[in-house]
């Protein structure tokens, strides 16, 4: 009888208290407070990441709205180019700047791995991670690369690190920038060459060697080939080309799920709606991670530590965004100096050549 009691009464209170439901949260609840939270706080971040934000939310809508931010990111390159610019021929400035970067790197595994790599090519952080992302940006918004940046250039044997095996299980997905960065420019074309010695580097038998930051770097090496080979968003792809990666995600997407970071998955995602994929299973899936990784108290998703910095979640969640609300039309650039509104707020920079337009890029319709 008093069990009977108990559960009575246990059915009794359950009935009084009410149940929390929590909403389901849609794509667009989630766009949305990402925007709000990242759009309202925009000026506390700093200038290159209030630039990828602008540069991204363009290629995404066309809006001439975030030009302003996106311009923070060309004012940025073309300092960063114009102090550089007069040493590119010096061997002892670029020792020194080359060391300057690699004290830069992180003191975690990843970076503790990429800091053995520059022993053999020790300058390499200075023509890739200087020289050629500050090239190909400035060529990304219509700018004319001096001829001697060029020339600098094409004078490294870029060919012999970035096919590297132990660069590749240190820098996989940028390695894959600077192949397409390369070819972009005109300098040279290994990106197949690139691709060959990554799958080498990264067989699939061998995945169960790999530890989870080794496994992350495998994965964002994949996805870089395909969002790359886009111009970061700026066209769409044919998927015949990438199936060896798309594939690749689809036979392993267990181990993606448990293993890999909100920015993974959303590349993932997002390397599918490139190569007009839209309705495949993998995207709905991607999606519905993303969605249960947001914080709605935040506005946005944390970091895998749980963290919510606005600086360095800035990456994960403009990812999410453009996963969320891809579109049917992909916006080239921004061509600064061929939009009126804006022009005027150019770099003055004492080197002509920062406003000189380049001919290949006129013709654009966007």
């Amino acid at each position: 009888m008093l069990t009977g009691n108990i559960h009575l009464l246990s059915e009794q209170f359950a009935a009084d208290v009410p149940v929390q439901i929590i909403p389901t949260l849609t794509d667009a609840d989630v766009v949305q407070g990402i925007q709000q939270t990242f759009e309202q706080n925009l000026f506390q971040l700093p200038p290159r990441i209030q630039g990828h934000y602008g540069i991204r939310l363009y290629r995404l809508t066309g809006m001439v709205k975030y030009l302003h931010a996106a311009l923070y990111d060309y004012f940025a390159v073309a300092d960063q180019l114009n102090a550089i610019l007069p040493y590119i021929n010096n061997p002892a400035h670029i020792n020194t700047l080359s060391k300057s970067l690699a004290a830069l790197l992180s003191k975690n595994e990843r970076g503790k791995a990429r800091s053995q790599t520059l022993r053999k090519y020790p300058d390499f952080i200075f023509y890739a991670d200087a020289l050629l992302r500050y090239a190909s940006r400035l060529d990304e918004f219509g700018v004319r690369v001096p001829d001697k940046v060029l020339k600098v250039l094409s004078s490294y044997d870029f060919k012999s690190a970035i096919t590297n095996k132990a660069m590749i299980h240190a820098w996989a997905a940028q390695l894959a920038n600077y192949a397409y960065w390369l070819k972009q420019l005109g300098i040279a074309d290994y990106v197949e060459a690139t691709r060959l010695a990554f799958l080498t580097a990264y067989p699939d038998e061998e995945d169960t060697k790999l530890s989870k930051w080794e496994y992350n770097n495998k994965l964002y090496g994949l996805t870089h080939y395909v969002l790359a080979a886009s111009g970061y968003y700026q066209h769409s792809l044919e998927k015949e080309e990438f199936n060896w990666a798309l594939d690749y995600f689809v036979n392993n997407l267990e181990r993606i799920f448990a293993t890999a970071s909100a920015d993974i998955i959303a590349e993932i995602g997002i390397s599918f709606l490139l190569t007009g994929q839209g309705n495949h299973d993998l995207v709905a899936q991607a999606k519905d991670k993303i969605i249960r990784s947001y914080n709605n108290d935040h506005g946005m998703i944390p970091s895998v530590n749980g963290k919510f910095d606005l600086a360095t979640g800035e990456h994960r969640n403009v990812l999410a965004l453009m996963l969320l609300s891809w579109p049917n039309t992909l916006y080239p650039g921004p061509y600064f100096h061929q939009i009126k509104s804006i022009s005027k707020y150019l770099p003055k920079s004492p080197s002509h050549w920062l406003t000189t337009e380049s001919p290949l890029k006129l013709d654009s319709k966007n």
